[in-house]
């Protein structure tokens, strides 16, 4: 006995705009959601019929691999997937982009058939209905948000855009977000090139062609050291220096083409601001002291030479990213899941967050903004205090957060001067320049967001 879902999105663009959507590269990124495990490991031919793509799906400790292929194809209106090989007895997604308005409806069917029949349906029914059910919800917001800001751009034209970092937390989610809204995006990488999309550099050693930057619109810097883990005087050297050095690098560089790119985005953080209690920070507030305030300034001052050469620079100043494939919140989560994820020293303290949806979206709009430059706080209008941070966690997850920790123990675990600087201090920080140049959150409020990332109902 098969399952029969139906599932259908209203999106704020006509029906060809969203269809080209999914056929361009990194829409099934997109459309992953960040708490699941599913990794796509090769992918040939788009959606068109015949086109095949295997994932890789976990199964309990096991891995299996499951081989789709596309049909149904009718560009601008259908396409499906159907399972040749994988964990489901049965599986056909269909896609039906209808006219409505001034923009379109995407339906959705999902026919699938569990495994060992009656015994498959009474063991893991429920459950793989439920997921399925949170998969889909997931993505109807996330293709929502994205048809939308790239429609919104459309008249722009398409980018090329260079990014550093890539493949860290930021740089992973926004190639395949700009992908897919038309943009060429490139990469800079630090080991031999494997695709005509790659440019190698190394900043230890000060090593990068300018020549091979030459054409792109657009360069976003998103390189640099971890600042996770103890500061030892070797790792505070290395923070400061993969900073700094890769910056003058890249903007000098910049500075020395023909033809310079219009926009450099080097990224930045609130760490700048230092630890400033109840006090709201805004992109006029002063530089605080210490050791990370200093590596903000220096950073920020590294990317001069291209300011001087007329292209108009940046600096995001991120806060504390939310997504559990990285960051402070997949740190947490395997506490917050066992009810340990409590209270951190006062819990007064300000935690200035931002959902990653925010992130890649108020950088496609200081991408197009030209009026922005300089640092722009790229956190949520409603910074939280830990305590309320914690709560909100622990009811996303459905746990209580039950466990204290001191601050002895953060600083015992992490050594004091890096426990101060990015636990225990206090940051309330405000999107001021987002918000005077009309940029609209989508995910504003943390209890939205933390549901929205793990997949919970709002």
């Amino acid at each position: 006995m098969s399952e029969l879902l139906q599932f259908s999105t209203t999106l704020a663009a006509p029906r060809e705009f969203a269809f080209e959507w999914h056929e361009r590269p990194g829409a099934f990124d997109r459309l992953s959601p960040p708490w699941d495990k599913v990794r796509l490991v090769e992918s040939h031919g788009g959606i068109r019929d015949g086109s095949r793509a295997t994932l890789e799906v976990p199964i309990g400790p096991f891995r299996i691999h499951w081989l789709a292929e596309h049909r149904g194809y009718e560009h601008g209106r259908s396409f499906d997937d159907f399972q040749l090989r994988g964990p489901f007895a049965q599986w056909l997604h269909r896609r039906r982009f209808e006219d409505e308005g001034p923009g379109c409806r995407l339906d959705e069917t999902l026919e699938y058939r569990l495994p060992f029949g009656l015994l498959g349906r009474m063991l893991a029914g429920r459950s793989v209905r439920t997921r399925v059910q949170r998969v889909f919800r997931y993505r109807s917001r996330v293709l929502q948000w994205d048809v939308e800001a790239h429609y919104g751009a459309r008249n722009t034209g398409p980018m090329r855009v260079l990014i550093s970092g890539a493949g860290g937390l930021v740089g992973s989610h926004l190639r395949p977000f700009l992908s897919t809204g038309g943009h060429h995006v490139a990469s800079l990488v630090r080991r031999a090139p494997q695709t005509d999309s790659e440019i190698r550099w190394d900043p230890a050693r000060g090593d990068l062609d300018p020549s091979l930057l030459e054409g792109f619109d657009a360069v976003i810097h998103l390189a640099g050291e971890s600042i996770e883990g103890r500061w030892t005087s070797e790792k505070k050297a290395a923070i400061l220096k993969s900073r700094v050095d890769s910056t003058r690098l890249l903007a000098e560089a910049l500075a020395r083409l023909t033809k310079p790119p219009v926009t450099l985005i080097s990224a930045s953080a609130i760490g700048f601001y230092g630890d400033r209690g109840d006090t709201e920070l805004t992109e006029e507030s002063a530089r605080g002291s210490g050791f990370l305030p200093d590596v903000v300034a220096a950073w920020e001052e590294a990317a001069s030479a291209a300011r001087e050469a007329g292209i108009r620079v940046v600096h995001p100043r991120f806060g504390v990213i939310l997504s559990p494939k990285g960051g402070a919140l997949r740190r947490l989560l395997p506490l917050a899941l066992v009810g340990a994820s409590g209270i951190i020293g006062s819990g007064k303290q300000f935690v200035s967050w931002v959902a990653m949806d925010d992130v890649l979206h108020s950088l496609l709009h200081v991408l197009l903004n030209r009026d922005l430059s300089g640092p722009v706080n790229v956190v949520s209008p409603e910074p939280v205090c830990q305590r309320d941070f914690a709560r909100s966690l622990a009811a996303a997850v459905g746990r209580p957060a039950l466990i204290p920790t001191p601050a002895l123990v953060v600083r015992m675990a992490m050594g004091r001067e890096a426990a101060d600087a990015l636990v225990l201090a206090s940051q309330r920080v405000v999107p001021a320049k987002l918000l005077g140049s009309g940029f609209s959150f989508r995910l504003p409020r943390l209890a939205d967001a933390l549901n929205h990332l793990l997949g919970r109902r709002g």
